[in-house]
């Protein structure tokens, strides 16, 4: 029988006091963590304490100390607490166009199961995973995540009989959307900024980037509006300056994304230390 457990007053959760391209956090529940949902990320993690629990790709699987959770952007998942004392973790938000970089065009691998023991992951995501006070310089970071990008298609393999991608025109439409955001944004406009038709780069963005165009423009506003509510703007008032029709929009996407809605994800947060 599946373990129900509730949410704890006490949850907390550490970001990053020095945050770079990479998202990093620190976080501890007594019990139900996230609803599911879905970012477009690689979350890259570690199980510091406890067991952490949670449903991916059909399956429910259990974080230990000792193995690394590798989730792949866009893919649904929740997180619990395995057993009654909780669990405590750290975890790596990895943009699939850092992997990209490395990686140049590649179909983005994919690690199984959600959970891997291969030592060449655990290595590669050190620099992530370590504690909150310990800023990640520039060039540190950059090659923590050359050598994540090498780790993961090392363990996750070659994709086999996909058609060649056009990273270029992808990366072009990329570029497009993350300068007009606060513009709506059409696949025609995607089309004409890369000079790939339409459905061919909707079909390579998803491979390239792990998610679609119009999932990706709404990750990036809800990225805008994150960083405003921690800034002290209002709900609502972040919500219509990242681009929302309304907070309800907004709320809607926030939870699909983060699997709790704003007020909640704000509650949690603790200063960094």
């Amino acid at each position: 029988m599946e373990r129900k457990v509730n949410p704890s007053p006490a949850d907390w959760v550490i970001r990053s006091a020095t945050p770079g391209r990479v998202e990093r956090i620190e976080a501890w529940f007594g019990g139900h963590g996230y609803d599911p949902h879905r970012h477009d990320t690689y979350s890259i993690g570690r199980t510091l304490a406890g067991v952490q629990s949670f449903h991916y790709k059909g399956a429910l699987c259990h974080g230990v100390p000792g193995n690394t959770l590798v989730l792949h952007p866009d893919e649904v998942h929740d997180g619990m607490a395995g057993t009654d004392i909780g669990f405590r973790y750290r975890m790596a938000y990895i943009d699939p166009s850092l992997i990209q970089s490395v990686l140049g065009g590649e179909p983005l691998p994919f690690i199984g199961g959600g959970l891997s023991s291969d030592p060449r992951l655990y290595r590669a995501s050190e620099a992530f995973v370590q504690a909150m006070e310990h800023p990640l310089e520039t060039l540190e970071e950059q090659d923590a995540v050359y050598d994540l990008a090498m780790a993961l298609r090392a363990v996750g393999g070659k994709s086999r009989g996909r058609k060649r991608l056009d990273y270029r025109s992808a990366e072009r439409a990329r570029a497009f959307i993350m300068e007009h955001l606060d513009h709506g944004i059409t696949l025609e406009m995607l089309e004409q900024a890369s000079g790939r038709e339409q459905w061919s780069l909707s079909r390579d963005f998803r491979a390239l980037y792990g998610t679609s165009p119009y999932r990706f423009v709404t990750l990036r506003r809800l990225d805008c509006f994150r960083r405003l509510i921690l800034d002290g703007f209002t709900l609502v008032d972040a919500a219509l300056a990242a681009g929302f029709h309304d907070q309800s929009h907004m709320t809607r996407h926030f939870t699909r994304a983060y699997g709790v809605p704003p007020l909640r994800w704000l509650e949690r947060l603790r200063p960094a230390r």
